[in-house]
Parts: structure tokens; sequence; C-alpha cells
């Protein structure tokens, strides 16, 4: 551990990881690099995949293609760091390199909460009054409501990370994380932290509870409207879409809240390692499947796509 006891100035951090033992840093080095692709590929495909095909042109899609390309990114903030700590075991990161990680990282993660309530929104809006929805949900509010979780997600991390690194660090510069996230940097500062734990529930509360109410809401609406549906098939697909939905919510939230919605004191570095090893390095990966795979629009257009490429390679062979 280096000691800064005697020096108010920070220059480099030191991420402990997620282990030290010499025997798991390459089989963990090939596990991360095989879920990074699968995120990249799976993600940057969706995107690809929905530019590229008309009939996925709708607000659904459009806010898909949006989640996509945020977990692409925040996944994209912390998981190359991770590799390359598990390849080389240089663990180091520099002080702009942490503010960058985190301010990235925050950002993005908060604008995935909202574009997961607007996507139920959309939803709601799509099931419970079909006759209105292209008159209510138009290209305009998409973008508008995009931009708003855009905009918000940058001013609160904004907030985060220049209360976070306006703080002086002199007991150490070792980060018990494998990234630099906002309650082991905060545990390492000799200012007084009350005021950042302070914001930093205030704004993860409301993230989470603002978020859950719209989705919840939403979800309770089109429940009852499923329930009232004649047809027994068409409840079973639309169930089974909620039940997807629900899941990754119920995961990704989950985290959330044990990471950030609990008293400074109860935190335990070692859990929170693990559940934030969930919302930063594997939900991105599971999304495409949870959002997208099982959506038979989007199998289709898959289907299609690949034959045309087949099509492409057995032309020119």
């Amino acid at each position: 551990m280096t000691s800064m006891e005697n020096d108010t100035e920070v220059h480099v951090f030191r991420l402990l990881g997620l282990t030290d033992t010499p025997e798991l840093q390459g089989p963990l080095f090939i596990i991360f690099t095989l879920i990074y692709l699968f995120t990249l590929i799976g993600n940057l495909g969706m995107i690809t995949l929905i530019l590229s095909d008309a009939r996925l042109h709708t607000p659904m899609y459009f806010f898909l293609s949006h989640l996509s390309l945020v977990d692409c990114v925040y996944s994209s903030a912390v998981t190359p760091k991770v590799m390359a700590g598990f390849l080389t075991g240089d663990k180091v990161i520099s002080y702009g390199g942490c503010v960058a990680q985190m301010f990235f990282f925050v950002a993005f993660a908060s604008i995935d909460c909202f574009l997961l309530a607007v996507m139920a929104y959309d939803r709601h809006a799509a099931v419970c009054k079909p006759l209105r929805y292209t008159t209510t949900v138009t290209t305009r509010v998409c973008a508008q409501m995009a931009v708003a979780c855009y905009s918000w997600g940058f001013v609160e991390s904004a907030i985060h990370t220049g209360f976070t690194f306006c703080l002086s660090f002199c007991h150490s510069n070792v980060v018990h994380h494998f990234f630099c996230d906002i309650p082991p940097i905060l545990a390492l500062s000799c200012s007084d932290v009350s005021i950042n734990e302070i914001v930093l529930f205030i704004l993860a509360a409301f993230n989470v509870f603002f978020a859950l109410t719209v989705i919840l809401t939403s979800y309770l609406f089109i429940f009852i409207a499923i329930l009232r549906m004649r047809s027994a098939e068409g409840r079973r697909k639309a169930f089974s879409t909620c039940t997807s939905h629900l899941t990754a919510v119920t995961i990704f939230y989950g985290t959330v809240i044990f990471m950030y919605l609990q008293p400074g004191s109860s935190h335990s570095m070692d859990n929170d390692q693990m559940a934030s090893v969930f919302y930063t390095i594997v939900i991105p990966m599971l999304n495409p499947i949870v959002y997208s795979l099982r959506n038979k629009e989007v199998s289709n257009a898959l289907r299609k796509a690949t034959e045309k490429m087949k099509m492409m390679f057995s032309t020119q062979v």
C-alpha cells in the first residue's frame, strides 16, 4: 500500500482489481475478453441491424439502438482496463484516467437507467393505446426523450465527478475496486465526505425510484391490458416479453440499489465488486439477448441479413 500521509496530491491510483492470485489472471483475462467481444459484437450488431432494416425504424427499436450504444460505451469505460490488468499485471491508472473513467461510466450508466424507463413507457403506449400510438410517440417525442436521458446523465456525472475529485486524498492511493467508482474513491479521501455521500444517495435514489416508478406503473397498465386480451397466444407472447424486460430491469436496478443506496458505513468493498461485475460487464453483454434476440421482428431481420450476406459471399466465390 502506497502511503500518502504527507502528500495531499495524488498523481496515480492503484486498482486492486478482482484478484491477485497469479493462477487466475490468465483464465480471467480470457473470460473477460470473450464477454467484452460478445458485448461489442452483440450491441454494435444490433445497432447496425436496426439502422439497415427499414421495418425496424420504429420508436421501440430507436430506443433499443440507443440502449445498445450506451451499453457499449459504459462497458468500454471499464472492461478494457480490467483486461489489461489481468494481462500485464499493471493496475495503475492515472489521476486523469480515473476522472475520465468515472465520468463516462456514471454518465452512461445513468442514461441506461432512464432509457429503460423510456422503453417501458413506449411499450405502455403501444399496448394500452395502440390507436393513438403513432400520434403519441412521434419521431420528435422520441428524440426529445433521448436528449433528456443523455442530458441528465451528463449533468449528473459532472456533479458526481466534480464533487469527488475536489476532495483531498492523503491516506492512500490504493482503490479497493477494479475501476474508479464513486464509493471506493470516497473511501480514500481524508476530507469530510458526508456531503458527497448525501449527494450520491439523493441522486442515485432519484434515478432509481423515478425510473422504477415509470417502469412499474407502465407495466401495471400493460398487465391489465394483457389480461383483457381474448387471445391466449397473444397474452402468452406479451407476458414473455414483459418477463424478459423486467428480469433485466431487476438485475440492473438490484445491483445499483445494493451499491449506492446503503449507508457508507455498511459498504463491503468485496461485495460491491461482485455486484459491480454484473452491471458493468455482464449485463451489457446480456441486453442484446434479453431485449432483442427473443423478439421475432429482430430474429427475422437477422435471419434475412444473414441470408443476404451468404448470397453476397456465394456470388463472389
